[in-house]
């Protein structure tokens, strides 16, 4: 949390999430990107499983044809079955920490057509590939839209939630006592949140196999702070004489400003770890979603001593962890501060608020790049990255192409996106529902994380990135290594042992190579079909495939090659945002 924004009107009127029924709308919201059944009509039951766990599958409708449904690893065919009915189950190999696409096909005058298809992901603990979602509104819902919100985010395969302004006060986040939990209480700018949500949106995630992140800040104090005991001593202070505490400044309707305690003194560290103990008690939260304000300038302790926030964090980190040993943390690191010393601590994963600091394309996959190497690649990266952040304060639509863009770049360089919740996220205060989706970027977003799952073996699990030397044949298409260029397709490349894989990004009719694309005005691509092109490689292949999460549902299929030498040739059925070619040796 850079700042917090007075959105009166975003807090008193949100509007929740048009769940399943709206989701499934394509009658009324058409579909621009892929096919409108391929990804929507189907669904599983959770979001993660475990080696050898049984997935069960489920069809809105089907087509009046017969079908086969067909389970396969990174572009290997596992297992193929007829299919009769609208539901089936499937037990997952055993394997730990794998990402499979499912996809139900059938004939037509001859020739296979992908109907639906969808990603499982296998894997035992979520930090290895994070996918995190969001919630911030705690009315008086009833399951059922508590159930609606959990299976959209279920069926993007989120497998994380940050409750956002869930509590009562920063310093005091339960509100009552963990022996006597108050049943509702109001949120620092006055929205009344009630228990019974917040406990019914914890077991709805976990009954998809999510897990439930509580946020608060690392160093939070209400201007009534002292009632609950917290002391003078414990401030950060903007001089040395302890006469100006440092504070997150924020106007009525907010109910105080936000002051700043330090992070790294012991007596706060115990005193907020003993706050979070009774939220633990009484709601039954996987961990704690520390957040933080980025570099806030010189700061003093009481005692008049220059306060490192960097350095603190590691120990505050470190505090809540031997507090509640059992529980997940994870931390902010608003524009990277702080982050090196974040990614050595106890985190499941590393997040990164993204502001202006970083606001191109190539900046924006450098955030990723260096989060790898802070953490010497044992940590997968969620970026907060808000997109058209300049209309966010009015109602409208969300930029699909923009969207898009940004999240081809993202994903291909191993990261995940904060930006699914009730509500699509395009601003710091979660709440915030202003910019809503249209029906086709559901869609197309269902597709993408379809791919960043099916793939997450190569998207987010090791390769070291290389540069491939691709052309164009017949000069449909122009092409550049990484950094991105203007006007040009971007290649990005990755090698593993025995294959490798070329990121093809089409930049070619993009108007701006800033990523947030503020005002909502990035271009869409043409669609390009059937381009010749040349790729450089290192050895001599015996499969070429390709899969794309715009085409087909992200189902990979063979390419027919020749090689000459070091190069091969081949045609690229379509390129339209973001496609993926997987060379093996």
């Amino acid at each position: 949390m850079k700042k917090r924004i007075t959105y009166i009107v975003a807090a008193l009127s949100l509007l929740l999430f048009a769940a399943c029924d709206d989701f499934y709308d394509t009658k009324h919201n058409p579909v621009t990107y892929g096919d409108s059944y391929m990804s929507i009509n189907i669904s599983t039951d959770k979001a993660v499983y475990s080696p050898g766990e049984t997935v069960q599958f489920a069809l809105k409708e089907t087509p009046n044809t017969n079908l086969t449904v067909r389970y396969s690893h990174l572009g290997q065919v596992l297992k193929e079955e007829s299919l009769s009915g609208d539901a089936w189950s499937w037990t997952v190999p055993a394997d730990d920490y794998k990402g499979y696409m499912v996809d139900v096909y059938g004939t037509v005058e001859g020739a296979e057509k992908v109907y639906y298809s969808i990603a499982v992901d296998v894997s035992s603990d979520w930090k290895k590939f994070p996918r995190y979602g969001f919630l911030s509104s705690y009315g008086k819902l009833s399951e059922k839209q508590i159930s609606d919100n959990i299976a959209t985010l279920n069926r993007y395969h989120i497998n994380g939630i940050q409750f956002y302004d869930w509590m009562y006060d920063h310093q005091r986040p339960l509100a009552g006592t963990a022996d006597n939990p108050l049943a509702s209480w109001s949120d620092l700018i006055g929205r009344m949140n009630y228990k019974s949500t917040v406990e019914g949106y914890i077991a709805a995630a976990h009954g998809r196999g999510m897990k439930a992140m509580f946020y608060n800040l690392a160093f939070g104090a209400l201007k009534n702070a002292a009632s609950d005991g917290v002391k003078e001593e414990w401030y950060l202070f903007k001089d040395t004489n302890h006469d100006e505490k440092d504070n997150h400044h924020l106007d009525a309707p907010f109910r105080s400003s936000i002051y700043l305690t330090n992070p790294a003194n012991t007596e706060w560290q115990e005193y907020i770890a003993g706050r979070h103990k009774d939220v633990y008690e009484v709601f039954d939260f996987d961990g704690y979603h520390i957040d933080q304000l980025g570099n806030r300038g010189t700061l003093y302790d009481y005692n008049g001593t220059v306060v490192n926030l960097p350095a603190a964090y590691p120990s505050f980190i470190a505090a809540m962890k031997q507090a509640s040993p059992d529980k997940r943390l994870v931390m902010n690191a608003v524009s990277q501060y702080g982050q090196a010393g974040i990614a050595a601590s106890d985190v499941d994963f590393l997040y990164t608020e993204v502001w202006d600091e970083s606001k191109t394309f190539e900046q924006l996959s450098q955030v990723i790049l260096d989060n790898n190497a802070y953490s010497s690649r044992t940590k997968n990266t969620v970026l907060a990255a808000y997109m058209n952040y300049g209309r966010s304060n009015s109602a409208g639509y969300m930029n699909a192409p923009g969207v898009l863009l940004a999240n081809a770049v993202i994903f291909s360089f191993g990261g995940s996106h904060l930006e699914l919740g009730e509500h699509y996220l395009a601003n710091e205060y979660f709440p915030n529902s202003n910019l809503q989706m249209k029906g086709g970027l559901r869609t197309a977003l269902v597709h993408y994380y379809d791919f960043l799952v099916a793939y997450q073996n190569l998207l987010r699990d090791g390769g070291a990135f290389a540069n491939n030397a691709v052309q164009s044949v017949d000069g449909q298409l122009s092409f550049s290594n990484w950094p991105a260029a203007q006007g040009d397709v971007a290649v990005v490349g990755k090698q593993f042992i025995g294959k490798e894989l070329i990121h093809l990004i089409n930049f070619s009719d993009a108007n701006s190579m800033d990523w947030r694309d503020t005002n909502g005005t990035q271009k869409e691509p043409l669609l390009v079909t059937n381009a010749e092109i040349k790729i450089a490689v290192n050895g001599t292949a015996n499969k070429v495939w390709f899969a794309s999460p715009d085409v087909n549902g992200g189902v990979a299929q063979d390419v027919q090659f020749t090689q000459s030498g070091n190069e091969l040739t081949f045609t690229l059925p379509s390129l339209k945002y973001w496609d993926m070619v997987v060379i093996e040796y």
